[in-house]
């Protein structure tokens, strides 16, 4: 196993950034950044982003000086690269996780501002928020699991079509499409069999707000969700941390300080 890091040439924010990468294990990775205090809000879904006052405790505690080639192709040979559009921020690679038909996948999680090109697209989620910053959740039996509102998209709805009508079916609130706005998305390998063969792959996330305080929940009769409720922050994450997209949420609403694009 070999930790590697380029020398820090990359400037944002005022100062100059290395890459720091395993060529062999994500968790070997992220152990050798919290034994030197990197936060894990460095991490950028296949590497982490250390700035240059760092870099001779990097090399001091066993990295491998390499140059940026190096670095790119010790990820690619270990198939831990994580493919991403520019300016999209990699958050996680989840694997092997498992869905109520007995599929499984592995799932990369971002953030980005830009929407994915509809045709990759087969569901939609929404982190909706009310004026005061709490978090609408939903429960679904069938996933025995609290949620963001969301679900698949239906016959040729647009992306933001799906989700609105799935907040509202879920919810009883009214969004407008404008107000949807893109925070990252959710790309599953190898594809599911909600879609064979079509090459959708991801399930687009936005975020919205209300413009009230905690307004009453009130989903369509026959909806499949069973519970419905306002929640602090913190109890989002009581109910939710355990799920496999829970550090997209947390990389949405406690954006990194630490790290670059």
């Amino acid at each position: 196993m070999t930790l590697l890091v380029d020398p820090p040439r990359w400037p944002a924010y005022g100062r100059l950034w290395s890459h720091l990468v395993s060529d062999t294990s994500l968790e070997e990775l992220h152990a050798f950044a919290a034994g030197l205090g990197i936060p894990r809000r460095g991490f950028e879904g296949d590497h982490y982003d250390v700035p240059e006052e760092r870099f001779a405790d990097v090399v001091a505690a066993g990295a491998q000086v390499s140059d940026i080639r190096g670095v790119v192709d010790a990820l690619r040979h270990s198939g831990l690269r994580m493919a991403k559009r520019k300016g999209d921020r990699g958050v996680a690679r989840v694997r092997g996780v498992g869905f109520p038909d007995g599929t499984s996948a592995d799932v990369d999680l971002f953030t980005s501002a830009r929407p994915y090109a509809e045709p990759r697209v087969f569901a939609a989620m929404v982190f909706l928020t009310d004026v005061a910053g709490d978090h609408a959740l939903v429960y679904s039996p069938r996933r025995a699991e609290w949620g963001a509102p969301g679900g698949w998209r239906e016959g040729s709805e647009s992306v933001r079509r799906n989700a609105v009508r799935e907040v509202h079916e879920e919810t009883g609130l009214s969004l407008d499409e404008p107000s949807l706005l893109a925070c990252g998305y959710e790309r599953f390998a190898p594809l599911g069999p909600w879609r064979p063969g079509s090459g959708s792959d991801v399930l687009q996330v936005f975020r919205a707000e209300v413009t009230r305080r905690r307004p009453r929940l009130r989903p369509h009769p026959g909806d499949a969700t069973t519970a419905h409720e306002w929640v602090s922050w913190e109890e989002f994450g009581e109910r939710c941390a355990h799920l496999f997209w829970w550090p997209l949420a947390e990389a949405v609403f406690d954006p990194p300080t630490w790290g670059h694009a």
